[in-house]
């Protein structure tokens, strides 16, 4: 099986598919001084994004995982998380309260889909 590696960098490749499986790289918000919503909405837009170059969508994600730098903002960014997924085929996910790469990154999402 191939592997394709997308956006690659020094350390990572910012999505990579290998068979029918696309891996996300954790995707977090430009704008750090904004709130749970805008950065959980950019992070969204970033993954869109992702899964579009890698030739599959929203609807084919498998898995995503969801860190927080605080587990009090869970409900605001489930409200802008469950008006992004597709409510026919939602993931497997899992949320996690963990220190992000900087202090003022509220959110950091990764994906696994399908490509077929």
């Amino acid at each position: 099986m191939s592997i394709t590696r997308h956006q690659p960098g020094k350390r990572m490749s910012m999505s990579v598919v290998h068979g029918n499986t696309v891996y996300l790289a954790g995707q977090v918000a430009t704008d750090y001084n904004g709130t749970i919503e805008k950065q959980t909405s950019e992070v969204l837009e970033a993954i869109d994004k992702l899964l579009a170059e890698a030739g599959t969508s929203k609807s084919k994600v498998l898995f995503c995982q969801v860190i927080l730098n605080n587990i009090a903002d869970f409900a605001a960014m489930n409200t802008v998380y469950d008006a992004w997924i597709d409510p026919a085929n939602p993931p497997a996910r899992a949320c996690i309260e963990a220190r992000l790469a900087h202090p003022s990154l509220k959110v950091e999402i990764i994906a696994i889909a399908a490509k077929d």
